[in-house]
């Protein structure tokens, strides 16, 4: 997959494309929806999306929001079949098009589009003035076709980001995978931690999760994919979202513990997906008493995930 982060002077290879326009943000059922609609049998099948996502660029001290950061997208997109990633950057230039121009300068003149494909309640140019049936019109003015893809839904709620947010709020990992399409996954490096873990007996791979809406607090059963090094493969497990109040910590994080592991997994990339939420974190009496709930934990962890196979 091609990753192109600019509209200009484009190869024309790059040209022409039949492209999903939006963010993305997880992927979901939804978004899987209008990428579907976008292929085509004589167009390459792109991706345009914007990094930093708009919402971070106009509001940069608001809290993290992401369900996965650009690497993770691009991952999935690519898993995907998609042949070119459009990511353009967003900033003063391109917040600042109205929406006839971004469609004349960014789509057409830029990067050469045959097609767009872009939901129903999209929203484009400055000021998010443009919608889905502007550019429609645009679109056939300037000779590329539009397809408005209908908003996804079950009997719950339409499919979108901020259902599956507030999903993972609540604790509820299966509803948003249910929304997602896959398992919500938490993708990151392997960092060096205080090391308690390995004197409880439960070593744990320590991620951070800056950037990213922080699922609930507390303890998850876990599948986990090791992307890298020398111990790639899937394992299941037990895993500590948070702030680990036993030992007065306040960085959010996630701390893995893998079932059937041993080894070193300090730098290695792994992807963590979360399957049920067992238990809020808790405060204990003593080492004891959280080594004997750890216990408790894994067990339950097993089961779960047992269940899944």
């Amino acid at each position: 997959m091609r990753i192109v982060n600019h509209w200009t002077s484009l190869d024309a290879h790059c040209r022409g494309a039949s492209v999903a326009m939006g963010n993305f943000d997880g992927v979901h059922l939804g978004h899987q929806t209008v990428i579907d609609l976008a292929r085509r049998d004589n167009a390459p099948l792109g991706i345009v999306t914007f990094e930093p996502h708009p919402r971070e660029f106009f509001a940069p001290s608001a809290p993290p929001f992401r369900l996965m950061n650009a690497e993770a997208r691009t991952n999935r997109l690519a898993r995907m079949g998609v042949s070119c990633l459009y990511q353009l950057p967003f900033g003063p230039e391109l917040s600042g098009f109205s929406p006839q121009d971004f469609a004349q300068i960014v789509l057409h003149q830029g990067l050469g589009v045959s097609h767009v494909v872009i939901g129903a309640d999209f929203c484009f140019g400055r000021g998010r003035k443009g919608t889905a049936q502007d550019l429609a019109q645009y679109g056939r003015d300037l000779g590329f076709d539009v397809t408005i893809a209908p908003l996804l839904r079950d009997s719950d709620a339409v499919f979108s980001s901020t259902a599956i947010r507030a999903a993972l709020t609540d604790g509820r990992p299966r509803d948003a995978a249910r929304m997602l399409g896959h398992w919500h996954r938490i993708d990151g490096v392997v960092l060096h931690g205080e090391k308690r873990g390995r004197g409880l007996g439960y070593p744990t791979a320590n991620m951070s999760i800056a950037g990213l809406h922080p699922p609930r607090f507390g303890v998850y059963a876990v599948q986990v994919d090791v992307l890298t090094g020398p111990h790639t493969g899937r394992y299941g497990g037990v895993a500590s979202m948070g702030v680990r109040p036993m030992f007065g910590e306040n960085q959010p994080n996630l701390e893995s513990f893998l079932f059937g592991f041993d080894g070193d997994l300090y730098g290695a990339h792994l992807s963590v997906a979360l399957v049920e939420h067992l238990r809020d974190e808790m405060k204990f009496d003593g080492l004891d008493a959280l080594i004997a709930q750890m216990d408790r934990d894994s067990a339950q962890a097993h089961t779960i995930l047992a269940a899944l196979d």
